[in-house]
């Protein structure tokens, strides 16, 4: 069946893990991916608000931060006047408990109105992936009280609406409020939805909001965008309920609010400059659910970090009948940057006793690494599905069409991605420092595993075409180099596996029109036969993609050049209200203003909000 995945790019939400709301332009709720959500579940499908015997027109749309939104309507009451005199603010809240709207009623009009507010409720219990795929006909929800169980007896939701007549026609829920507004003054409503998945693996948090850094520069854009940013990370910590204390990142909303290995620990790894308590939380977090055995369908291996966590098994149609257990390790590349993070959040100022306490999983991880992350002993660490129903590609462009080659076909598994040898060269560093440090032996034979990995890469990966040379994104199921050129080259910068030239001819492939979008990287050159600037892993420019390489140029030099994407980043920013998306379009920053948006994207998702902090150092605005 063919995914009919429905837009995100022009709808206002609010959202604090677990709960989430997405509505259309106008606060209207009723179509789509529009809906309240709780953990993986939609309960409420539609919420739409008149007023009995008035139009009610909308006005504006104010954003205020992740977790407040309201929107500005006019009730159309006749006047001697032409001016709009009566109007309506929808107050719409996510809170630690559910979502909320406050009805701000306000009149100038010459005499007292009386208005009949109704807000009509649809009950749902559609799973996440039903509807990121267009799989919504049938879940709707028969109410007939005002607490009810959305999917099973762990589920519940409960409504409040003080003042309202509640009635439940045809299973809905009806609210109806009778006000009477003063000449010259306002009145208030509203109601709220408390939501608890008792049975959810994946919980949120009440701690405070993050604090913004502060920036040191004069540029007010940067500002903007660090503050959406932290408002909108603030709303995406959750944490393990096995483990409620130690907090880390949801990978995105709407699609992906809750762990995912890879997401949280990029993400965790960009804010290191300003914050190490989320990388100690996403660290014990993954370190919990370490692998211990070998299991084919889960993917699971003795030291492998995970993919992601669902509540239950995740049913993707349109995808070649892709299936994935509630818990999942298909990932190539989660268990090398765990290692750099514990690194990094080591030399970052995290307790000593706090990096002790995980120095086994550092071992069972390095272990992977050896043992059975190369699969066919080729020196390489590499996937491949066996399952049938599993992902196609395990690295960070996990789409079935993602590793092309320069003429736009696909490549044949198993797959060695370049980066991620690159991910697995710098861990093999890290975990020796680490050992070494604590006195644990081994750290030799990590700098051995280093040393011999980076010759395999320069003598195995290292493609030429007109523009000069660079490193394929892949090696396939023969070893042969995928030829096409991609961003994934640029995730070798700063691992430390490539010399002065390589470095300078990467960055300079990536500074080149055909993968600078003047925004920045695209995913694949704009030579590539499969190249469409709307293809999700093929064209496309990703937020925390172009992120990683400037913070990779900087850390091997490239300051111009990383300057030069960290201000392609912030121009795109701008275009999107401050508020970095998953991914957007390809296409040129000379031909395209605002940029366009990829109509399906997470927004906010971790590691693009996450982005503002690279592209705050490589603008000198961090100190």
């Amino acid at each position: 069946m063919a995914s009919t995945q429905p837009f995100l790019h022009n709808l206002p939400g609010v959202f604090l893990a677990p709960y989430q709301a997405w509505s259309a332009s106008d606060g209207q709720i009723g179509g789509g991916a529009e809906g309240i959500y709780c953990s993986d579940d939609r309960v409420i499908s539609g919420a739409g608000l008149s007023v009995a015997g008035y139009e009610l027109r909308w006005l504006s749309t104010q954003v205020h931060s992740a977790t407040a939104v309201d929107f500005h309507y006019i009730v159309m009451v006749p006047s001697s006047i032409a001016d709009p005199l009566v109007t309506v603010v929808r107050e719409r809240r996510a809170t630690t408990e559910g979502i909320s709207e406050q009805l701000r009623i306000e009149s100038a009009h010459e005499q007292d109105v009386r208005l009949d507010l109704k807000l009509t409720l649809t009950a749902d219990n559609t799973p996440m992936e039903q509807v990121k795929d267009g799989r919504t006909a049938g879940r709707r929800t028969a109410v007939s009280d005002t607490t009810w169980n959305w999917r099973d007896e762990n589920t519940t939701a409960t409504l409040e609406a003080p003042g309202a007549k509640i009635d439940f026609p045809d299973g809905t829920i009806a609210l109806n409020w009778i006000v009477d507004v003063a000449a010259g003054s306002g009145t208030e409503a509203g109601w709220t939805l408390r939501l608890e998945d008792l049975a959810a693996p994946i919980i949120g948090t009440s701690l405070r909001p993050l604090p913004t850094p502060a920036v040191v520069n004069d540029d007010p854009r940067l500002k903007r965008l660090m503050h959406r940013a932290f408002s909108d990370l603030s709303s995406l910590r959750i944490a393990d309920r096995a483990l409620p204390n130690d907090v880390f990142l949801a990978a995105g909303a709407p699609w992906f609010y809750t762990m995912f290995g890879r997401d949280s620990l990029i993400a965790a790894r960009m804010l290191l400059t300003v914050d190490t308590t989320l990388a100690a939380g996403t660290l014990r977090t993954l370190a919990a659910r370490q692998g211990t055995k070998t299991d084919v369908e889960t993917a699971e291996q003795p030291g492998k970090i995970l993919h992601e966590v669902r509540r239950t098994t995740l049913k993707v149609a349109g995808h070649d009948g892709v299936q994935l257990p509630p818990v999942y390790y298909g990932t190539i590349d989660a268990t090398p940057l765990w290692i750099s993070l514990l690194h990094d959040a080591w030399q970052a100022d995290m307790p000593e006793s706090e990096v002790e306490a995980l120095l086994d999983n550092l071992e069972a991880a390095l272990n992977w690494l050896g043992e059975y992350g190369d699969s066919d002993g080729d020196g390489f660490l590499e996937y491949l599905d066996t399952t049938g129903h599993g992902l196609a590609n395990q690295g960070w462009k996990d789409s079935g069409d993602s590793i092309r080659w320069h003429n736009g076909s696909l490549a044949e598994g198993p797959i060695a991605l370049s980066e991620v040898q690159g991910y697995a060269y710098e861990a093999a560093i890290d975990g020796a420092a680490l050992l070494e440090a604590f006195g644990r032996p081994g750290a030799e034979r990590w700098r051995k595993y280093a040393a011999e990995i980076a010759e395999r890469f320069r003598a195995s990966f290292w493609c030429e075409d007109e523009l000069g040379r660079y490193p394929a994104i892949a090696l396939d199921a023969e070893k042969k180099p995928v030829d096409g050129v991609s961003s994934n080259m640029g995730h070798l910068l700063g691992t430390g596996i490539l010399n002065e030239e390589e470095k300078a001819a990467i960055a300079r492939r990536l500074l080149h029109p055909t993968m600078f979008s003047g925004y920045g990287i695209r995913t694949v050159s704009t030579t590539n036969g499969g190249y469409w600037p709307l293809r999700y892993h093929a064209g496309s420019v990703w937020s925390h993609d172009t992120a990683m390489i400037l913070a990779g140029l900087l850390r091997d030099g490239f300051a111009d050049e990383a300057e030069t994407l960290a201000l392609g980043l912030l121009r795109a920013a701008d275009g999107f209200d401050y508020r970095l998306p998953e991914l957007f379009s390809g296409d040129s920053a000379d031909k395209t203003w605002p940029p366009i948006a990829y109509p399906a994207s997470c927004r906010p998702q971790a590691w693009a909000a996450a982005s503002a902090v690279p592209i705050a150092v490589a603008l000198g605005g961090l100190r």
